[in-house]
């Protein structure tokens, strides 16, 4: 009787849905009905329409009502909502982007931004359908910086109207999903003028087209044509020649502006006030997040049941060998494995925190602004990783994972914008590298460097403002000692100390050098060198909020294998064990340089990844029958068992020759026996002594 652990399926599927499992099965069951799921192939104009198709069985099937207030039809369900949609990556991108971009951008800007009147006046029609709609926030000249949009809304008192323009080409709307055909209506995001004062970027409803598709006067719009992915979706650009609007048509949750002109607004300070409203459209990275752990799921479905079953190279038996079986092989997976498992537990934890913030449950000041530093450290390397993981899987498959029905490439196309929109990943970690920076430097409010410096040597401690952002620390005031304290590496605590500590030097490093840089500055000159200072550490910064992100998923894993037990706890902490010691050997220069690992430390953390490496191997099936996938949400033919019939049909035909005696005898074999035989004659005929 074998003694090999092995993992509940159940225990661990259950833990992969997460709280809102009901939501996600039935995300799932919309994913695996075909009128939902991609056709590789179509013409552009085919696709598109199919898409807009798609949208409204979407409302038939009432998949995308769960956010919308319970008195317009809706379920006041905001985790659920984003679960669910999380889940129609395996259908069809294109169509799950789309009704983002109806759904959870456009009518969510309404439902966010706007106030009960709004809500009562476009709601229900954004909800049918009857009303698509565009988000109007990104420009040509201005991407990432929304701050700086250069489209207008100045108000004019006479008419009580607020006129749109985009007063060159650099302001024109650009990227937006429904622009080019589908849209009647935009959410446009301008900067509000009245009286002669800019109040900075407020939000407005602009209609932009008739029922009929026609152009309202004074809107212009273009087609983007052919994309790298996505290509369902008819995204577009949109820009305003003075078009006139009603003054309440200014979504006026948090400005507003009178029939005089007069700007009011509850949040006094332009920053704080424009933060809050972009802040609660972070529901885009959420369910990015989500979606991109889930096409990781898939393309290891994908790669990791090819590879148990696909042979290459003879072994010793003389079969050739199972893919899996190369250590290469398993170098490539399951790492990549282990790290669909944290993005994926950590994505849970962004998910509760959103909830949290959008039911009331818990919607503070300190809440939101943890769940947008979140959203902005998680999006990025959830992003990053199933494009990598996709990669990867195409080339694990080889030419199978090439072709468009084994799911690989369409994926990899779709998900490449992920990395851009909703935030550039890049842009978002040095938001993530503000908020540590600022967080520290509270701590040090009027420290001198001395006290800096001791900060500097100090491990991060224990206490938490909720997920992942911690405080300062006092229990090891020398770094040496957190290397001294490994005694192996594959404690949990020694994993805990070498990932916490590499954030909090990094932070330290940058915070000290930014504050020598302006310290005998004069006044007068101290912004400018203070932004030269910043731009020289901004690699840095980065660097620093993407080992935060990795911290956060690792502690997001550890927290998980509270839930499982015996044989699955085992297996699970292996897991977990491969991602937290791939993390240290991935940084590894970092280690050494910083005197935190010896070299032959180091060389450990690679030996027990080896060794867990193999371990693993024999629970890799078993870790991907997990994700719970069913052959209609995964669609491709090399995940069904073909290869393991082609690979038995082959053997069955040798071992028939063989049995019959009609296989033919190889020339190698015949070299070797003559060889031999060769050798033994001559051995034969050699004097004796």
């Amino acid at each position: 009787m074998s003694t090999l652990p092995r993992i509940d399926r159940a225990t661990v599927s259950d833990a992969l849905y997460g709280k809102w499992k009901a939501e996600r099965l039935e995300g799932r069951r919309i994913a695996s009905d075909p009128r939902f799921q991609t056709i590789p192939g179509l013409p552009l104009d085919e696709n598109r329409a199919r898409t807009l198709e798609q949208l409204g069985w979407l409302v038939e099937e009432g998949a995308i009502q769960r956010a919308f207030p319970s008195d317009l039809g809706g379920d006041d369900n905001h985790g659920g909502n984003i679960a669910a949609f999380q889940e129609l990556v395996f259908a069809d991108p294109s169509m799950q982007i789309k009704s983002g971009v109806q759904w959870g951008l456009f009518g969510a800007a309404i439902l966010h931004l706007g106030t009960r009147t709004h809500h009562e006046k476009w709601l229900p029609d954004v909800i049918s359908l009857k009303l698509p709609g565009a988000f109007a926030m990104t420009e040509i000249g201005h991407g990432s910086d929304v701050a700086s949009v250069a489209t207008t809304a100045t108000y004019d008192p006479e008419t009580r109207e607020f006129v749109i323009h985009t007063p060159f080409r650099g302001a024109w709307k650009e990227f937006l999903g429904n622009a080019a055909l589908h849209g009647q209506a935009a959410v446009v995001f301008a900067q509000l003028i009245t009286l002669g004062v800019n109040h900075g970027v407020h939000a407005f409803f602009v209609p932009i087209r008739t029922a009929k598709g026609n152009l309202k006067k004074g809107v212009g719009a273009e087609d983007d044509g052919v994309k790298g992915g996505l290509n369902g979706i008819d995204n577009g650009r949109l820009h305003f020649d003075h078009v006139r609007i009603p003054r309440e048509n200014l979504l006026n949750r948090y400005g507003d502006v009178a029939e005089d002109g007069t700007y009011s607004s509850h949040i006094q300070s332009p920053g704080r006030r424009f933060f809050t409203m972009i802040g609660t459209l972070v529901q885009g990275r959420v369910s990015l997040d989500g979606a991109a752990a889930n096409a990781m799921k898939g393309a290891l479905a994908i790669a990791i049941r090819y590879g148990e079953e696909r042979r290459q190279f003879p072994g010793p038996d003389g079969r050739d060998t199972v893919l899996l079986d190369y250590a290469l092989h398993q170098r490539r997976l399951l790492p990549r494995l282990a790290e669909t498992y944290a993005v994926s537990f950590a994505g849970h934890r962004l998910l509760q925190t959103f909830d949290e913030v959008f039911s009331g449950a818990n919607d503070t000041d300190e809440n939101r602004e943890d769940l947008e530093t979140l959203a902005a450290a998680l999006k990025p390397l959830s992003t990053w990783a199933a494009l990598d993981t996709l990669q990867e899987a195409r080339e694990a498959t080889g030419g199978a994972g090439y072709m468009a029905k084994n799911r690989l490439t369409g994926w990899r196309a779709d998900l490449d914008i992920y990395a851009t929109f909703e935030g550039d990943n890049n842009v978002l970690l040095q938001l993530v590298g503000k908020r540590l920076l600022s967080d520290y430097a509270a701590q040090f409010a009027g420290g001198d460097r001395a006290a800096l410096a001791r900060a500097a040597a100090d491990q991060l401690g224990e206490r938490v403002t909720r997920f992942g952002l911690r405080q300062i620390g006092q229990s090891i005031a020398d770094l040496g000692q957190v290397a001294r304290s490994v005694e192996g590496v594959r404690d949990e605590s020694a994993q805990r100390a070498l990932l916490a500590d590499r954030v909090q030097a990094m932070i330290a490093s940058i915070a000290l050098a930014l504050r020598d840089a302006v310290k005998d500055v004069p006044k007068a000159k101290r912004d400018a060198a203070s932004a030269a200072a910043f731009n020289t550490q901004q690699v840095k910064l980065i660097e620093a909020a993407r080992a935060h992100g990795e911290l956060l998923q690792w502690e997001a894993f550890t927290e998980a294998l509270e839930g499982f037990e015996g044989d699955t706890l085992t297996v699970m902490t292996w897991l977990r064990d491969l991602f937290g010691l791939g993390l240290i050997e991935k940084h590894a220069s970092w280690y050494l340089v910083n005197g935190r690992l010896s070299g032959a430390r180091v060389e450990a953390v690679t030996a027990y990844i080896d060794r867990l490496l193999g371990r693993l191997r024999e629970h890799a099936l078993d870790l991907v029958d997990a994700f719970d996938l069913t052959p209609e949400l995964l669609r491709a033919e090399i995940a069904t068992g073909i290869e393991a019939e082609r690979q038995a049909e082959a053997q069955a035909y040798v071992d028939a020759r063989v049995a019959e005696g009609t296989w033919p005898v190889h020339e190698k074999q015949l070299y070797q026996e003559a060889k031999a035989a060769a050798k033994a004659a001559a051995k034969a005929a050699a004097p004796r002594d």
